[in-house]
C-alpha cells in the first residue's frame, strides 16, 4: 500500500445527492479495494493515475482544519456525507482520524451527518454519533456470503463483522440503514433475515460496472448473476420483503397500498 500525506483544497463538496448537501472525502483512494468500485475513477485525480485500485490511499491531512474553516463560514447550517468515493473508515483512519476529526466539527457547528461504510471501525465514534442530532449510520452488505466478498472485496471487513457493527449501532439508538450495493451473489431472502431487525430502510442497486469484474464472475460460475434478470429478481425479492415489513409495522395487511 502506497500512502501518500497531501493537503486538500477544500472539504465541503456540493451534493447531487438527494437529502444530502455537501460530501466529505478525507482520503483520496480507498485500502478495502473492492473489484467493482466506480470510484476508481478518481485515479485521475490522484498522484496515482495509474496504479491499481486499492494499492494505493492519498492522505487529505488538513481537511479538519479546512473544514472547520469552511462551516463557520456558512450562513446556514447543512448535511453531510461522508463518504461518496473512499470509505471515511478505512484502516488508515485508525492512525490519522480524520473522519473522526471531520465529526467533531459538524457536531460543533449543528450539521446534520450521514455515514456510508463498509467498517465496523464506525462503531469506535459511537460517543460522537450518539451525541449529535439528526446522524444516520449506513452500512454497505451487498452479499450475505462471505466468500463472495473475499471475491470481490478482498480487503475489506468479513460481512458477519458489518452486521455485529449495524447491531451495536442500532442498539446505541443511532438510525441504521443498509446500502445493498451492487447486487452480488447472495440469498436474498437470508440477508434480508439478517439485517432487517436493525434498519430503518435499505437501499438497492444493481452491478453497474460489469466488465470490471466480469472474469472474476466467470471464473466463479456467476453467468446468472451478471445478468439484469438476477438484478431484477433479487432486487423484487428484497423490497417485496421490506414493503410487507412496512405494511405489518403500519398495522396494514400486506399488498395494500400505503
Amino acid at each position: 500500500m502506497d500512502v501518500l500525506e497531501i493537503r486538500a483544497k477544500s472539504a465541503l463538496v456540493r451534493s447531487k445527492i438527494p437529502g444530502v448537501d455537501h460530501v466529505i472525502n478525507p482520503y483520496l483512494g480507498c485500502e478495502h479495494g473492492c473489484r467493482y468500485c466506480y470510484a476508481v475513477l478518481m485515479r485521475k485525480y490522484s498522484h496515482h493515475p495509474t496504479s491499481p485500485w486499492g494499492s494505493f490511499v492519498e492522505v487529505k491531512t488538513n481537511i479538519a482544519a479546512l473544514l472547520r474553516a469552511e462551516l463557520q463560514r456558512k450562513k446556514r447550517q447543512g448535511r453531510a456525507l461522508l463518504s461518496s468515493v473512499c470509505d471515511p473508515y478505512q484502516p488508515l483512519e485508525l492512525r490519522y482520524q480524520l473522519t473522526r476529526a471531520c465529526l467533531e466539527a459538524l457536531k460543533k457547528w449543528g450539521w446534520g451527518i450521514d455515514i456510508l461504510t463498509r467498517s465496523p471501525l464506525v462503531t469506535r465514534d459511537l460517543d460522537i454519533l450518539s451525541a449529535t442530532p439528526g446522524v444516520s449510520v449506513g452500512l454497505s452488505i451487498p452479499t450475505d456470503n462471505d466468500e463472495v466478498r473475499k471475491a470481490l472485496e478482498p480487503h475489506a471487513p468479513p460481512i458477519g463483522a458489518r452486521i455485529a457493527a449495524l447491531k451495536r449501532l442500532h442498539e446505541a439508538g443511532i438510525p441504521t440503514w443498509v446500502f445493498i450495493a451492487p447486487i452480488l451473489p447472495m440469498d436474498p431472502d437470508r440477508l434480508y433475515e439478517a439485517l432487517e431487525p436493525y434498519i430503518s430502510h435499505l437501499m438497492v442497486d444493481p452491478l453497474n460496472y460489469r466488465n470490471q469484474v466480469k472474469d472474476v464472475f466467470l471464473k466463479n460460475h456467476w453467468e446468472y448473476e451478471l445478468s439484469d434478470h438476477y438484478a431484477a429478481e433479487t432486487r423484487a425479492t428484497l423490497m417485496l420483503r421490506w414493503e410487507k415489513r412496512g405494511c405489518h409495522a403500519a398495522g396494514q395487511s400486506p399488498g395494500r397500498e400505503k
